[in-house]
């Protein structure tokens, strides 16, 4: 289990357990962990905002304050197209299956005349989205950015010749309406750009990453920046 996930199912279990509690032995018992390693997971919980409690001595643990929930979803209808549409025309774009799956976790939980009223308001925006490469391969290179792994392709250049290469990725970019895997190419031994929808296939090693970052890259085109930059 990554931690990212084991984060998320120890707050869960947390939320779950009420007053109670659970022990630090406990926890790492249920998530295969050392209990140091459930200590640091547990304060960065609390960092994060999570109202984590803990009681020292015999008997005592950690647990979540009862009640303490994510705040509820509020949008208007126009804002849940507005998701829509945009996940929808991006479906090409990095991690696009889980962008749709939390449109539909946001779905799920607005209230029912919003939800419905939504629905209707979609039925009037339609989409033509570009295809997308095979789930394997996008699967594969999302897995490998978000871990820093090198990623192993079978891709086919403009030129029409095909490689086989050991890519580091570096970054997703989007140009021109068109995605790119960029990345250390250890064929090559330089930086170099991949089209998506070139890549044939695409598998993640064992191997980690050496440390190349997007400063090498270079500085993006004025009209660009990390899609954080878009939404503060």
């Amino acid at each position: 289990m990554k931690r990212a996930e084991r984060l998320h199912a120890l707050s869960e279990m947390l939320r779950r357990g009420g007053s109670r509690g659970y022990s630090a032995e406990r926890l790492s018992r249920e998530f295969g962990v050392s209990a140091r390693t459930v200590k640091r997971d547990l304060a960065a919980l609390e960092s994060s905002g999570a109202p984590i409690w803990s009681r020292p001595g015999p008997g005592g643990g950690y647990g979540m304050a009862i009640g303490a929930s994510l705040p509820p979803v509020s949008l208007t209808p126009a804002q849940a197209v507005a998701l829509m549409a945009a996940v929808s025309a991006g479906s090409d774009a990095p991690f696009g299956d889980l962008a749709t799956a939390g449109i539909r976790k946001i779905m799920d939980v607005l209230d029912p005349r919003t939800r419905a009223r939504a629905e209707a308001l979609a039925d009037r925006v339609w989409v033509d989205a570009p295809p997308a490469p095979s789930r394997a391969t996008r699967s594969a290179l999302e897995a490998a950015m978000a871990d820093q792994r090198v990623v192993r392709i079978r891709y086919t250049a403009r030129g029409r010749a095909t490689t086989t290469r050991d890519v580091e990725p570096v970054l997703f970019a989007s140009r021109e309406g068109q995605w790119y895997l960029v990345g250390w190419c250890r064929l090559r031994d330089a930086m170099r750009w991949f089209t998506v929808s070139r890549i044939e296939r695409a598998a993640v090693t064992a191997m980690p990453c050496t440390g190349h970052t997007v400063d090498e890259v270079g500085e993006p085109p004025a009209t660009a920046a990390p899609v954080h930059t878009h939404h503060r």
